[in-house]
């Protein structure tokens, strides 16, 4: 079972967002949960409840901006900018794009809305240097932008990303790194025509040799107690993320979040049982960001909180 970090209760669910300036400031939003701080790699993500408005439509100049209802409003957003004039239906899984900076423009909601994920994609998915998706500034200039569209893969990625907001996991930044590139790839594999190229396709039906496999995992578990990077563990997989992510579960049975997720697991628990190590330094220790969180997210995969762990199975080992 996967270990989770929740939120802390007294997070501000009302607070700035880096891109307060492009939706926030200019019609009522309530920012349910936000990536800022997470230490997300990636992308960058806000989930909110959006009330009825005519607001600019504006986004940032290096990132796609993509809005997924996760929650099913059946509301109707007009969206007029030069050129493009839309009127989309929005219901759950429902997806729409806007174009990278994009000043000139206006979203007019009919009704409140809750449970609107807004993610923001960087263009260096896109670039040339990216070794994992090739496409030129045209292509990326060829997604429907004034567009809805129903794509049931791009609403499971939204619904994972609205998921680890909510609630985060000990693995959560491996997780958004992977569904990054997932994400990126979708709209260049689905709506620019481009291709992301063959060797993915001829990747994705192997796995990774033994050898390279276990210097990973080597690698992950020489570090379960500080901070595990896609990018790193890919590199010495002597692979691209993209190809690294899907080599990884073809050979492990489970994402790397997941693998990685399991393993703290098992540390908590020798840790608990084969030392003295405070609670709270043991939940720094293994990424979460304070002592109740990990509590919560022991007891939910094992039963019990850490400290009766401790006392259950520690006075046990002591027996022996």
């Amino acid at each position: 079972m996967e270990v989770r970090q929740e939120q802390p209760a007294g997070a501000p669910r009302n607070a700035r967002w880096p891109y307060y300036d492009f939706w926030g400031k200019h019609g009522p939003v309530n920012l349910l949960s936000t990536s800022t701080n997470r230490g997300w790699s990636g992308l960058s993500a806000q989930l909110c409840n959006v009330s009825k408005a005519v607001v600019p439509w504006r986004t940032p100049q290096s990132e796609i901006r993509i809005c997924i209802d996760v929650r099913g409003n059946n509301s109707f957003i007009a969206r007029r900018a030069p050129g493009i004039e839309s009127r989309i239906v929005v219901r759950r899984g429902v997806a729409w794009l806007s174009p990278p900076g994009l000043q000139d423009g206006s979203v007019d909601i009919a009704e409140d809305m809750s449970g609107v994920l807004h993610i923001y994609l960087p263009l260096s998915h896109f670039s040339l240097g990216n070794s994992d998706i090739k496409v030129d500034k045209s292509a990326i200039g060829s997604l429907s932008y004034e567009s809805a569209f129903d794509d049931p893969l791009l609403a499971e990625i939204g619904c994972a990303i609205a998921s680890e907001l909510q609630t985060q996991t000990s693995a959560g930044s491996l997780l958004i790194e992977g569904l990054a590139s997932c994400l990126a790839a979708r709209l260049v594999q689905k709506y620019t025509g481009a291709s992301i190229g063959q060797s993915i396709v001829s990747l994705a039906r192997g796995a990774l040799d033994r050898r390279r496999l276990q210097r990973v995992l080597e690698y992950i578990e020489a570090n379960l107690e500080s901070d595990l990077n896609l990018d790193l563990m890919a590199s010495i997989a002597c692979l691209s993320r993209y190809h690294f992510a899907r080599a990884f579960k073809q050979a492990v049975g489970q994402p790397p979040h997941r693998y990685v997720s399991a393993r703290r697991l098992d540390r908590a628990k020798a840790l608990l049982t084969q030392g003295d190590r405070s609670l709270v330094d043991i939940a720094l220790a293994l990424s979460f960001s304070d002592q109740a969180s990990f509590t919560r997210a022991f007891r939910q995969a094992t039963g019990q909180a850490p400290g009766q762990f401790r006392q259950l199975f520690g006075s046990q080992q002591d027996g022996h």
